[in-house]
């Protein structure tokens, strides 16, 4: 185990930058092609999750706001928590900023990723709904992708 995380920290040094430079870069594109388009409908996504157009007795596996907190459960985690206790005791308040910077980038990734994965979303044999990342990747990008979808699996696997 320590020579797998001494090689991960042996490409840190190289890899650290244009990581930074591709999540900042294609979430300012994504924000700007898109016209701000996350940011406009933010008060119509806050009263769908709110249930202001949840029909009564409607057929559905989950509703809009036990998607939401499935969502924020999966993406916010302890690791999140103590990461921006440990930034700003280490980097000050003006991390704060930063953060909340990177947060509005961040978000409009995240509202593509939300939905990619509903488009291409699939109902298996006992009707349960299957989605995510390794399926969009399939579906989206088309079956030469497939390996794609498998090294994204076995990373959130193994905690990549």
């Amino acid at each position: 185990m320590n020579a797998i995380n001494d090689f991960i920290a042996s490409l840190l040094p190289y890899t650290e930058w244009p990581m930074f430079l591709l999540l900042i870069g294609g979430g300012i594109f994504l924000v700007v092609y898109s016209k701000f388009l996350p940011y406009r409908f933010f008060g119509h996504a806050i009263a769908i999750t709110a249930g202001k157009y949840d029909t009564k007795g409607a057929e559905g596996d989950v509703s809009s706001f036990q998607a939401l907190s499935a969502a924020v459960a999966a993406t916010v985690g302890l690791g999140n928590i103590s990461g921006v206790a440990i930034a700003i005791h280490d980097g000050g308040p003006g991390v704060v900023f930063w953060i909340w910077m990177t947060a509005l980038i961040g978000m409009c990734i995240k509202f593509y990723s939300c939905s990619l994965a509903i488009m291409f979303r699939t109902t298996d044999k006992d009707g349960k709904l299957q989605g995510g990342p390794m399926f969009y990747i399939t579906k989206g990008l088309g079956p030469k992708a497939k390996p794609l979808a498998i090294f994204f699996a076995a990373c959130g696997l193994f905690g990549f």
